[in-house]
C-alpha cells in the first residue's frame, strides 16, 4: 500500500480551489449534452446536425488546448485559469444575443468561445493538480479531484432534467406519446420557440455570473508557482520526446477514444430512451442515475487504488463498459437502457487515469504541452457523436433498431481503453523485471 501523503498541508487551499474548477466544467458538459435532442426538436434538425452542438463545445478544445499550454510556459498556471474563467463567462452570456436572433449557429458559435476557456481550464487544472504532490500519488490526486466533475456534471443534469426540459413546450406530447410540434402552425412554432430558446439561455447566463464570481476569488488569491511555469518552451524537443514516449502516444488516442464514447453513451440516452416512448425529461433522469453511478464510481476507483495498480484497474473497467455497452447493442427494451445507464460506473476513472498514466515518464518541461494534447484528445467529443447521430437517422440497420445497433462506435472506443491499460500495465511489469 501506498502511504505517501495525497495532498501536501502547504497546498491543501489550493487543491480545494482548483478542485472546485473541475465542477464547473462539469456542469458545462452535462447542461449542454441533453441540449442536442433539445435543439433537435425546437429548431427542427436531424440527429446528425443538432449533434453539431457537440461538434461546436469539442472542437473548442482542439483548437485551444495547444494556444492554452504556451499561454502557462510564458506565464503561470493562476494566469491561465484566469483567462479561462474569462472566456467560459463571456461564451455563456453570448447566449443572450443567441436566443434573441433565434439562429442555431450563434447557439455553435456561444459554445465554442466558451470551450476556449474550458480548454484553458482543463489544460491548466489537470497537471497542476499532478503537481500539488508526490509523484507517487499524482493519478491519485487527480482522480480524487476529477471526482467533483460529476458533482458537476449532476448539477448540470439536474438543472436540464428538472428546470429546462420540462419547460420546453416544443416536446409536448400526445396520448400516443408522439410529439405535436411538427403538426403545428408556423405562427404556433414561432412563440413556441421564442420560449423555448429564452429557457435553454437562462442556466447558461446564470453559470456565466458564477464564474465570474470564481475569476474574482482566483484573482485575490495567492497561488503557489511550480515547475515549468514561466520557462522558454522549445516546441521542437519536446514534440520529439513525446512522439518517442509510446505510453503517452497511445495515452493521447486512448483518451480521444474514451472521451468520444462518453459524449456518445451521455449525449444519445435521450435518444435511445424516446424510442421506447419516454419523455425527454424523464430520459434524462436516466442520465442522471448514469452520473450519480459515475461519481459513486470514481470515489470507489480512487479508494481501490491504494491496493490495485491503476493500469490494471483500468484495463478491468474497460473491459466492463464493453461488456455493458453489449447488452445496451443487443437487449431491446428498459434492460438494454439499464445496461446503457451501467456503463457510467465503469467510466468513472478513465479520464484521470488514462492522463495521469501517460504523463507519468514525461518530464517536467514537457509537461504542459502534453497536458494540452491529452485536453486536445477531447476533440474525440465532436468527432464521433455526429456519425452516430447519422446512424441514428437511418431508423434500423439490418432490422435492429438503429440507436441501438449505434453504440458500436462506444463499444470500439473501450475496447481500445481496456488494450490500453493492458498494454501499459505490461509493460510496467516488463521495466520492474
Amino acid at each position: 500500500m501506498n502511504k505517501s501523503t495525497l495532498v501536501e498541508k502547504k497546498y491543501l487551499f489550493t487543491f480545494i480551489l482548483i478542485t472546485s474548477l473541475f465542477a464547473l466544467w462539469g456542469f458545462a458538459n452535462d447542461l449542454t449534452n441533453p441540449m442536442v435532442a433539445a435543439f433537435q426538436t425546437v429548431m427542427e434538425l436531424s440527429a446528425a446536425k443538432a449533434s453539431m452542438v457537440q461538434f461546436a463545445f469539442y472542437g473548442g478544445y482542439a483548437t485551444m488546448a495547444v494556444p492554452a499550454a504556451l499561454f502557462i510556459r510564458k506565464h503561470t498556471y493562476k494566469h491561465g485559469v484566469l483567462l479561462g474563467l474569462a472566456l467560459y463567462a463571456i461564451g455563456a452570456f453570448l447566449f443572450i444575443p443567441a436566443a434573441q436572433y433565434q439562429q442555431f449557429s450563434f447557439f455553435c458559435v456561444s459554445l465554442y468561445i466558451l470551450t476556449f476557456g474550458l480548454a484553458f481550464l482543463e489544460t491548466t487544472a489537470n497537471p497542476f493538480i499532478l503537481s500539488l504532490g508526490e509523484k507517487e500519488t499524482s493519478t491519485r490526486r487527480l482522480n480524487l479531484a476529477q471526482a467533483f466533475n460529476p458533482v458537476g456534471s449532476l448539477s448540470g443534469m439536474a438543472v436540464a432534467s428538472f428546470i429546462v426540459l420540462p419547460q420546453l413546450l416544443s416536446d409536448k406530447r400526445d396520448a400516443a406519446g408522439q410529439i405535436i410540434f411538427g403538426s403545428l402552425s408556423e405562427a404556433e412554432k414561432a412563440d413556441i420557440r421564442l420560449h423555448d430558446l429564452a429557457v435553454i439561455r437562462d442556466p447558461y447566463v446564470a453559470i456565466g455570473l458564477v464564474v465570474v464570481v470564481m475569476l474574482i476569488i482566483i484573482a485575490l488569491t495567492k497561488m503557489p508557482r511550480l515547475a515549468g511555469e514561466g520557462q522558454k518552451l522549445h516546441p521542437k524537443h519536446t514534440l520529439n520526446r513525446l512522439w518517442h514516449n509510446t505510453i503517452y502516444r497511445e495515452g493521447v488516442l486512448a483518451q480521444v477514444f474514451y472521451v468520444a464514447a462518453q459524449i456518445m453513451c451521455w449525449t444519445f440516452i435521450i435518444q435511445y430512451a424516446d424510442r421506447l416512448g419516454i419523455n425527454k425529461a424523464t430520459a434524462q433522469v436516466f442520465n442522471i442515475v448514469a452520473m450519480s453511478l459515475n461519481l459513486s464510481g470514481r470515489f470507489i476507483g480512487t479508494f481501490i487504488m491504494r491496493y490495485v495498480n491503476t493500469r490494471r484497474l483500468l484495463m478491468i473497467f474497460g473491459i466492463c463498459a464493453s461488456i455493458c455497452t453489449l447488452g445496451a447493442i443487443c437487449i431491446d427494451g428498459r434492460m438494454g437502457l439499464y445496461s446503457l445507464v451501467c456503463i457510467s460506473l465503469f467510466m468513472s476513472i478513465m479520464f484521470p487515469t488514462i492522463y495521469g498514466v501517460a504523463l507519468e515518464n514525461v518530464d517536467a518541461e514537457d509537461t504542459s504541452l502534453g497536458a494540452a494534447f491529452l485536453v486536445m484528445a477531447i476533440v474525440g467529443g465532436a468527432l464521433m457523436p455526429p456519425l452516430q447521430g447519422m446512424i441514428i437517422d437511418l431508423g434500423s440497420v439490418a432490422g435492429w433498431p438503429a440507436v441501438n445497433a449505434s453504440f458500436c462506435l462506444p463499444l470500439i472506443c473501450f475496447i481500445f481503453v481496456a488494450l490500453y491499460g493492458y498494454r501499459t500495465h505490461k509493460a510496467l511489469i516488463k521495466n520492474n523485471i
